[in-house]
């Protein structure tokens, strides 16, 4: 006998967080979106930014934020760190993983949680306006000039039709 099996997309449920203090070698969790627009043609651009030390191309995150869902948090450091406003989606894209350095000697491994977030506006004034480069640019370009591997993935095959 077959069984029916019918599968249905359920949003995930996000908690607000109460957050405990690591060791200080423990592997942390950031939570990052990846902010996106569809062009009036259709294509759709991602935005990087420059990071505040080496200047390398990434996309905005920052650490869990007590009493904050992983996604609001996310969506709080990218209007923090680019000034950027809009829709984040609960859905985790994917995550990568990255060794972030303290100091010249020490590094604390971190993984990060991707979400998507489409953009509505930018600010101008917002707390880290100056500090830092921001392009828009093609999946293509944007997934070729971050370092990580599983966030060159995540880019090239990010389709937000998936989202609706």
């Amino acid at each position: 006998m077959r069984y029916p099996c019918a599968m249905v997309r359920k949003p995930t449920i996000q908690a607000p967080l109460r957050i405990p203090s690591a060791a200080k070698r423990e592997t942390r969790t950031q939570f990052a979106v990846l902010p996106y627009r569809i062009k009036k043609k259709g294509g759709v651009e991602v935005m990087l930014m420059s990071s505040l030390d080496s200047g390398r191309w990434i996309i905005p995150k920052g650490w869990p934020m007590d009493g904050m869902r992983p996604s609001e948090a996310a969506a709080q450091e990218a209007w923090e760190e680019a000034g950027l406003r809009g829709r984040v989606h609960d859905t985790v894209l994917g995550l990568y993983s990255y060794s972030k350095w303290l100091d010249e000697e020490l590094s604390i491994p971190c993984v990060v949680l991707v979400f998507p977030m489409e953009i509505s506006q930018v600010d101008e004034v917002f707390p880290e306006a100056g500090q830092r480069k921001v392009k828009w640019m093609s999946r293509k370009k944007a997934a070729q000039r971050v370092d990580e591997a599983e966030l060159k993935q995540m880019i090239e095959t990010f389709d937000p039709q998936a989202l609706r």
